[in-house]
């Protein structure tokens, strides 16, 4: 017998609803709250249920309405506690992680995954929206459910959440707002620490550039966009910038690059003078001339957590390496895997757009004697020369 309905014959449905309002009230853990959710949610079944049997069987129209309202009670419970699963996920993420990220265990049995909590991440999403919304008006889900009775019609999640989206939507265009007005206040200030690129030649040159990517929907798609976090440059800006200047005769270029910007990042070697590219005489077809500067290989960057993308979740970036001259190469026997988790390139994600210090380490290992330097450096590193808006700057 399925437990919505072996609760239904067990005990009056209104009983239930009280019992699982009174879970959730006194529920001090995850582990309570994740409780009491379940509650509501068997109470909430079985309404439904118990509503449309009854539609079926042409039961008097009160009595439909009444059961209409246990499931508008067992809903409404079943809101608060996901806006408190809200709150116990998010607390039980790394320190310093984004919203979203994989959860950590934290002590007294409060940590638990999605997966743990029976919420998919796109349920996890509207839990942080209902957060959110109660928030901002703390009676909006009883006031939507009731606007829903009161029309006669089923109060179902998915009529609920029909119900409140317009607050949804202004809160994410307030949100919005804010990060835009947090960016531009960030750019006024990390705009006076530019400096001109030195005149000095390396023969390593480690970049991780400040890639502008174009969402599809400007209001609807920048929630995690860079754009929020520092200020971005577009392809030109980027190509126009002389790095080709800094380069020894024989140079060596560590480049950053996430995976949708792959194109736009080998027209910037190109433009730096890392990978010629020209028009073959005899086939008519665009190829690289390897004989000056060519791109060789890339390392991958596996992150702890998922990140957006449109035709794949992106968990990994890209450092292309590209060479101009004869650059000296590891020693034969010391190459870092492409994919090499011993060597913790399976790192933990930190501010944004922050890499991990392994590749860096890696390059002063087997260039000690090299002039370096960082483009859009976070932070300073012995013996290397660092240039970037937020080169004077004390990493947060």
């Amino acid at each position: 017998m399925p437990k919505a309905v072996a609760l239904a014959a067990a005990k009056p449905l209104p009983s239930l609803v009280k019992e699982a309002a009174a879970a959730l009230s006194r529920a001090t853990s995850a582990a309570e709250v994740l409780d009491a959710r379940d509650k509501a949610v068997a109470v909430y079944d079985a309404a439904k249920r118990a509503a449309r049997l009854g539609k079926a069987k042409k039961a008097h129209d009160e009595l439909i309405a009444a059961t209409y309202r246990v499931q508008a009670d067992a809903l409404e419970i079943e809101s608060q506690a996901k806006r408190r699963l809200a709150d116990e996920y998010d607390a039980a993420q790394p320190a310093g992680a984004a919203k979203g990220g994989r959860p950590k265990t934290v002590p007294d049995g409060n940590g638990f995954t999605a997966k743990q909590a029976g919420l998919t991440r796109k349920e996890i999403h509207d839990a942080r929206q209902m957060r959110s919304a109660i928030a901002r008006n703390p009676a909006i889900v009883r006031e939507a459910l009731d606007d829903i009775l009161e029309s006669g019609d089923e109060p179902t999640r998915a009529a609920l959440k029909r119900a409140i989206a317009p607050a949804v939507k202004t809160i994410r265009a307030e949100a919005q707002a804010e990060k835009k007005e947090r960016r531009n206040a960030r750019e006024v200030v990390l705009a006076a620490g530019y400096k001109e690129l030195p005149a000095k030649k390396y023969g390593v040159i480690y970049a991780d550039p400040e890639w502008q990517f174009d969402p599809y929907s400007a209001e609807t798609g920048m929630d995690r966009a860079a754009d929020n976090h520092y200020p971005t440059s577009d392809l030109l800006t980027l190509m126009k910038r002389d790095v080709g200047a800094l380069a020894a005769k024989d140079c060596v270029l560590f480049l950053w690059a996430t995976v949708p910007m792959l194109i736009e990042a080998i027209c910037v070697l190109d433009a730096w003078g890392f990978c010629w590219i020209e028009r073959d005489p005899n086939t008519g077809y665009l190829a690289p001339n390897k004989a000056h500067a060519r791109y060789v290989s890339h390392w991958a960057w596996l992150k702890n957590r998922v990140g957006t993308g449109y035709w794949t979740r992106g968990k990994h970036e890209i450092l292309i390496i590209a060479t101009r001259g004869k650059p000296v190469a590891p020693a034969m026997g010391e190459q870092l895997e492409s994919w090499c988790d011993d060597m913790a390139i399976e790192a933990d994600v930190g501010r944004h757009s922050a890499k991990p210090d392994v590749f860096a380490a890696w390059i002063e290992k087997h260039w000690p004697n090299t002039p370096k330097i960082e483009l859009n450096a976070r932070q300073a590193r012995p013996g290397w020369d660092r240039w970037g808006n937020e080169s004077e700057m004390v990493a947060a």
